[in-house]
């Protein structure tokens, strides 16, 4: 279930984003903010949030694995777990966020 992206799709994410803002009409960016300094940030903010990402689901499958019963990887039991487990990992983080 891992999200891995190149990093040209993470640079073409980070223009789409740029480009995004910079047609927004509220949106102005402050003259010292330049396109490639803007562009390393937005680069570094996805590269965070996919290897949050990353940690949730090792967690998961370390809990998984320290199941007392042995539950095959790819099983229906294994993929009813993770998604359980998963949607536990986020709903913690989205109540750290708030």
């Amino acid at each position: 279930m891992s999200v891995r992206l190149s990093r040209a799709k993470i640079n073409r994410l980070a223009d789409i984003v740029i480009e995004l803002l910079e047609n927004l009409e509220y949106v102005d960016f402050p003259p010292e903010v330049d396109a490639p300094s803007l562009r390393v940030t937005i680069k570094k903010a996805i590269e965070k949030e996919l290897e949050l990402y990353q940690e949730i689901e090792e967690k998961v499958i370390n809990k998984i694995s320290s199941q007392k019963k042995n539950i095959e990887e790819g099983s229906r039991e294994w993929d009813i777990l993770f998604k359980k487990y998963y949607n536990e990992e986020i709903s913690k983080l989205d109540k750290i966020i708030e």
